[in-house]
């Protein structure tokens, strides 16, 4: 007579560790869920003194056109070429981003009128604490900073450029509050750009000195 012969654990014991891996990665789960939330529901911190992300005494204008974004700003300068000039951090943080949005394109100061790209091009954003960030696009070339790297007020970051779905050489700027794009403040004032129902630009004064 030839006798059943089996193997390994028995039902019950492998349907128990089943058991028991599905709980663990439910109760995971949750614990993800709940810390995902603190983070979401915790207030913001004060707002920063940012200042202008160009070059300390310069005036610029600064924009909003329809169809922008609500909040977003652009920044153009009045004198000198717009290619390459500075960027500099609106205020002290850690770089979280530093590469490319979307798709560069061809856009270059020896090419103005070359192909749009997609997106931000290259950009940059920075966690500046209590839930607060800025974020940088359409740079010329890959920026100078790196993710994870502590940064200063008024520390360049790039150059202006053309980079990603831009028309022209110019920086596009966004100020967060959480996940939230927040009117625009430069020195503890707020800078009147809020809808993009219309166009809409300000001549400002940069203040980001040493």
């Amino acid at each position: 007579m030839l006798w059943a012969v089996t193997t390994g654990q028995p039902r019950s014991r492998r349907r128990a560790r089943r058991t028991r891996f599905g709980l663990l990665f439910t109760l995971g789960i949750v614990i993800a869920l709940v810390v995902a939330a603190v983070i979401v529901l915790r207030p913001a911190g004060p707002r920063p003194l940012f200042q202008m992300p160009v070059t300390c005494g310069e005036t610029w204008q600064v924009g909003t056109y329809p169809g922008h974004g609500e909040y977003d700003v652009d920044f153009f300068p009045l004198s000198g070429d717009p290619w390459g000039q500075p960027v500099l951090a609106s205020y002290e943080g850690i770089v979280t981003v530093a590469g490319i949005n979307g798709s560069l394109g061809g856009r270059t100061p020896d090419n103005p009128d070359g192909p749009r790209g997609r997106g931000g091009g290259y950009w940059v954003k920075i966690d500046h604490g209590g839930r607060w960030e800025t974020q940088y696009l359409h740079l010329l070339e890959p920026p100078m900073v790196e993710a994870g790297e502590r940064v200063v007020q008024g520390q360049q970051i790039g150059r202006i450029g053309s980079t990603g779905n831009s028309g022209a050489p110019h920086l596009h700027y966004e100020q967060r509050r959480g996940w939230q794009k927040v009117e625009t403040f430069f020195d503890g004032t707020p800078s009147g750009i809020t809808v993009d129902d219309a166009e809409y630009t300000v001549r400002l004064t940069s203040n980001n000195c040493p």
